[in-house]
């Protein structure tokens, strides 16, 4: 992939903003993503992330990190921070923010660590791409957990989307939230990646086949929730 991704947040983090990631989806078309947003600050954050933030603690994985707004936010209280993304242009903009540990790793390839926190943030419950994988992803995540550990991971049901399509999600073998996304960045177009919209019961039930427990902490305005896997 071009890391059209990286590209705009390096843009951003040295100055040269002059244009947003256009983001297309399979289930929703066109969108903007403002740069700005990825860089918010905590008052800026929504509740649910500003509620994950209050609840992490210990040594502490964040995984698909983007800019860094959480890591840094984390760091800058006292914590120890390991802050993890596909996308070398999002790790070096860490960097450059003042994150201390920053690594262009896949989580998959993590091994050999504990942490207390796993953060998953952003949509995080969907990174697996695909709801046949969502149990193995979370397995994994299970494997890099301290004892008496947990991840802290949002997501959307967005079946409200298919009201009006019951055929869809009554027949179809595909689960609704499974969705293509790609980026487009100033005039260049990244290759299309999967990602998942998982409703709450679907990653309890995943999470409970890998032997965790799945509550519910916080719900959103808008179909959202934040959930804690321990």
């Amino acid at each position: 992939m071009k890391d059209l991704f990286g590209k705009a947040l390096l843009d951003y983090q040295s100055g040269n903003y002059t244009e947003d990631l256009i983001t297309w989806s399979s289930v929703s078309g066109e969108d903007i993503l403002p740069l700005p947003y990825l860089f918010r600050t905590y008052k800026e954050m929504p509740a649910l992330e500003q509620k994950a933030l209050d609840l992490s603690y210990g040594k502490i994985l964040d995984i698909g990190c983007g800019s860094g707004s959480h890591s840094l936010y984390l760091q800058n209280k006292g914590l120890e921070v390991m802050a993890v993304d596909l996308s070398e242009g999002a790790v070096e903009t860490c960097k450059l923010r003042g994150i201390k540990n920053a690594e262009n790793i896949n989580i998959l390839d993590l091994k050999n660590t504990k942490f207390d926190t796993i953060l998953a943030l952003m949509n995080g419950a969907g990174m697996s791409g695909k709801l046949k994988d969502l149990t193995a992803f979370l397995s994994h995540l299970k494997t890099l957990l301290k004892p008496g550990g947990q991840i802290l991971t949002d997501s959307s049901d967005i079946s409200y989307m298919f009201e009006d399509e019951e055929y869809y999600l009554e027949k179809s073998s595909d689960y609704y939230g499974e969705v293509i996304f790609t980026v487009t960045y100033k005039g260049e177009t990244d290759d299309p990646f999967n990602w998942m919209y998982v409703d709450f019961k679907t990653l309890k039930k995943h999470a409970k086949a890998c032997g965790l427990s799945c509550k519910l902490v916080q719900e959103g305005e808008h179909y959202d929730y934040l959930a804690r896997l321990t």
